[in-house]
Order: C-alpha cells, then structure tokens, then sequence
C-alpha cells in the first residue's frame, strides 16, 4: 500500500513538471522561498526534485566540485552487499521508488540516466560460497537473486572458476548527467546561486530564516562530507571516508554484467569502464594516491584476465556514519532547520523514498524512520550544549 502511494506521488509528480517549469521561466523568482536548499549533490538534486514538484518554491546555493563524492562515484545500485551476502537495507521499499524516479526523470530530460545490469558477484573462496549456500533457502532472496553458480567455466576474459551469484535488479544512474541536467534546469529558472553558502550570514526570523536577500520558510542542509562541520549539525556522528576509483579502457571485452569481487567493475560503454572503490578513515585529504591506483589494480587483475590501460582517477569523500544509517530530520530547537545527509555510497537507492519522507515530515508531520531519523542521536546534542 505504501509503495502504491509513493508511485501516485512520482506519478503526479512528473506528469507536471513541464507545466510548472514553464511557469517558472516566465515569471521572475520571487525572493521568498518555501524552501532554501544547501548543497546540490545527489541528494540535494533529488530532494529539490521533489520538492518542485510538490508545488514548492525553492532556491539552491551550491559551488560546484568536479571531485564531489557524488560527482565520481559509479552511482551503484546493488541488492546484495557486502561479503556476508545481506540484503541491502529496506532494498524491499527504495528500489521500486528509485526505479521509478530515474526512468521518469529519463523520461523528462530525454536521456538515459538509468542502466540497469545484472551484477555478477563473483566467489572469492570456498568459504564464501558455503557463506552465501547457508542462506541461499531463505524465500527473501528470490527477487534479487536470479541463479547461484557454484562453478563457472573457464573464461579468457573473466576469473570466475570459483562461481557467484547472478543479483538482477541491479544498476547503475550516470550521475554526472543527472547533476549536470539538474544543474542546467535550476539555472535556467534562476533559482541556482552558484556561490559559497557563508552560514555565519544565516538568520533565525520569525516563520522562517533569513539568508542575505533571501527569505524561506525553510533550509535544508545537503551538504555532504561537509556536513560535519555545520554548526546546527557537528554534533551528528559523521563517519567521513575517502574513495577512490579508476576508469580504465579494456580493449577486445564487451562485459554482459557488472562484475563484483572486492571491488566492482562497470561497463559504461565501448571499451570504458569504471572501478571502485577503495575505504579510507584515515586520510580524509581530497588528493588522489598511488596506494589506491596499485590497490584498484591489484583487485582489477583478480577479476579480469583482459589487459587494462588507466584513463582516469578519481577521488571523493563520503558523507558515511557510525551506524551506517542516514542522516535526515529537523534540528532538535529549530523547526525551520532540517538536514538531509549521510547516506554514504547508497544514495543512489535511499535519496529518492527519504526525499518524500522528509517532505511528508516537514509538511504534513508525518514520523520519519526512526533509523534514519537524527532523532536517535539527540542525546548527543543535549551532550555538545552542556560542553559549550
């Protein structure tokens, strides 16, 4: 029933977006706003795409970063994670959602953004396999997992002797594209301030906040690793780690899945394709390494046999927390100042469902999740005061 609802929303959502763009571009942007947005990464374009289309006035301050972590990441979406073989949290409730607003985005930007792949995920050792074959008879994985191979043939192009599983439902969404697109439109209806968002200047007022020559009745932080130092939100546990991937150009290969052993690789057209990534706690600086490269090409060569060239790469901090869960909720005193973060490397999957449910709290007090909820972190807010 939820998700019924949730596909009404996408519906209604993008049958008028043409209709309220056009509007927009003919009248210029009040300086009023529902809405004021910090940061347009991933989840900052999806959440201002919702909240558009629900009939919201919004206005976006965001500087460009060609290394922002949404900007470089492969923009993965995979059902099965991690080498305990779990399925991916409430997967059941984001994918049809995620589904659903990439291919209606697809539709209104005329561009493939949304590819969907099956994901081989190759055996690494025997240990895996009975791993994987001690939870393979429970029913819930049967509509993620389309075949177990406990051995493949031997392949030229492709170390799968050892076997894997077969996970459809998976893919991947052309990030770049999708920001660039949103970029392009929130410009176009001057409602995009490609500058520095200086919160030193930010205002409490009554009904709303105060940003220089901007009032809203909201804002709504999307800042990303960045986040961890907003001063509403430092009190948050952001676990900050660095990633690092290649593209690589393999000649002579044309990949059927996207394959997964350590690391993933993603075929993104031609003789290109993308690898990552790699974990860092440690260095948080937003430099690429040689350690990374040899580590990626270590994993690379352990899972294709095809010689491989090194065009690219890339590096991106992650907006990751201690529970590994997201960051989304209002300020525990300011109801005009919500947050909208810490979905780590699954934003792709989660941004689209938690951007109705923010909405749905701040306009309707529907609850959020408590898993996702800063809520269950307020403890550590009355923590940070008493400190002061």
């Amino acid at each position: 029933m939820q998700t019924n609802r949730h596909h009404r929303f996408l519906q209604r959502y993008f049958d008028g977006s043409k209709l309220r763009i056009s509007a927009a571009q003919a009248v210029p942007c009040p300086m009023i706003y529902d809405y004021l947005v910090v940061g347009h990464g991933l989840a900052g374009a999806i959440l201002t795409c919702f909240l558009e289309n629900s009939g919201k006035t919004v206005v976006v301050y965001d500087v460009p970063k060609s290394n922002a972590a949404s900007r470089v990441a492969a923009g993965l979406i995979n059902p099965v994670a991690g080498k305990r073989f779990a399925k991916s949290w409430q997967i059941d409730a984001f994918l049809p959602v995620a589904t659903q607003f990439y291919q209606a985005l697809e539709k209104q930007y005329g561009e493939q953004l949304f590819f969907q792949k099956p994901i081989l995920k190759l055996f690494s050792t025997p240990e895996e396999q009975n791993t994987w074959m001690g939870k393979s008879a429970d029913t819930s994985w049967q509509e993620y997992v389309e075949t177990t191979h406990l051995h493949l043939p031997p392949s030229e192009n492709v170390s799968q002797e050892l076997g894997g599983l077969l996970i459809k439902k998976g893919g991947y969404v052309a990030l770049r594209s999708f920001l660039s697109l949103r970029e392009k439109d929130l410009a176009a209806r001057n409602v995009l301030r490609s500058q520095p968002f200086d919160i030193s200047q930010l205002q409490m007022v009554p009904h709303g906040v105060q940003y220089q020559d901007v009032q809203a009745r909201k804002i709504i932080f999307c800042e990303g690793a960045q986040g961890a130092e907003n001063p509403y939100f430092n009190w948050l546990p952001f676990s900050l780690n660095k990633g690092e991937i290649l593209d690589i150009k393999v000649p002579d290969f044309k990949a059927e899945y996207i394959y997964n052993k350590a690391v993933y690789v993603v075929p993104l057209g031609g003789e290109k394709y993308r690898v990552g990534a790699t974990y860092n706690w440690r260095d948080l600086t937003e430099e690429i390494s040689e350690e990374s490269k040899e580590e990626l090409s270590g994993k690379i060569k352990e899972i294709l046999k095809k010689p491989f060239d090194i065009t690219e790469q890339y590096v991106g901090i992650r907006p990751a927390v201690r529970d590994r869960k997201p960051l989304i909720g209002v300020h525990p005193e300011l109801s005009q100042v919500a947050i909208f973060n810490g979905m780590g490397s699954k934003g792709v999957l989660m941004a689209p469902l938690l951007a109705q449910q923010l909405i749905a709290a701040l306009e309707e007090d529907k609850p959020l999740w408590a898993e996702a909820n800063i809520a269950r972190y307020f403890s550590l807010y009355l923590a940070s005061k008493s400190n002061r």
